[in-house]
């Protein structure tokens, strides 16, 4: 049995949100309002029949059910951001393994990460480059079996010297079954902080010299 607006009006009512032509939506205490007063007003030679009274109460358990749901998964929602958040707090001053083609070279800890090598390669190589695009360093790897292969760069130079501080890209390549491959790089980066972003932002960490990253991009912990 469909409720119309008419009917909210001859009976005295007013439906939730009808001041706002843009939202009538029908809340829960003003529905069992009305059905309450459509009841109180039925004709006594013409009772409301069972099957629209249990179609009106149906309505009025689906209304309340998802209003409960609603809630319910608000609740969840939220405790899973919040454990999410506790967890990358423990993070901070440990290193994490995400995938990036560049990676930070300090004072104290060299440049180090992966290399997702998609096949078996007799020449798998590993080149460093400056802010200018300068390869200033390349290590050789040489034979390797499908998988993750770990590199590690302690800033050493081919003349003897150790290289300056900072961001240096990472480039990784292999010749596979005869072609030349770029493959995907990892790299190892300390967490400094972390940050709990709003709706679907979710949680974020701040790396050293490589910004802020979702925490779940994050693959390993160290």
């Amino acid at each position: 049995m469909a409720i119309s607006l008419d009917t909210i009006d001859q009976l005295g009512l007013t439906a939730a949100g009808t001041a706002n032509p843009k939202k009538q939506e029908l809340g829960q205490d003003a529905f069992l309002e009305l059905m309450t007063t459509q009841l109180t007003h039925q004709d006594p030679t013409n009772p409301m029949e069972n099957g629209d009274f249990l179609a009106q109460m149906a309505q009025f358990s689906t209304v309340e059910g998802i209003g409960e749901l609603n809630t319910s998964f608000t609740e969840f929602a939220n405790s899973i951001t919040s454990g999410q958040a506790l967890q990358a707090a423990t993070l901070v001053g440990q290193s994490v393994l995400i995938p990036s083609n560049e990676g930070l070279m300090s004072l104290n800890d060299s440049l180090s990460g992966e290399i997702a090598l998609s096949g078996r390669t007799n020449d798998l190589r590993v080149e460093f480059m400056d802010s200018n695009g300068t390869v200033v360093k390349t290590l050789h790897l040489g034979n390797q079996t499908e998988g993750q292969v770990a590199f590690e760069w302690d800033g050493l130079l081919d003349d003897g010297t150790y290289t300056d501080p900072g961001v240096y890209k990472i480039r990784a390549e292999a010749e596979i079954d005869g072609f030349n491959t770029v493959l995907e790089t990892f790299v190892n980066a300390g967490v400094e902080s972390v940050a709990l972003g709003k709706g679907s932002a979710g949680v974020t960490l701040s790396l050293a010299g490589l910004g802020e990253v979702n925490f779940n991009q994050v693959k390993k912990i160290f």
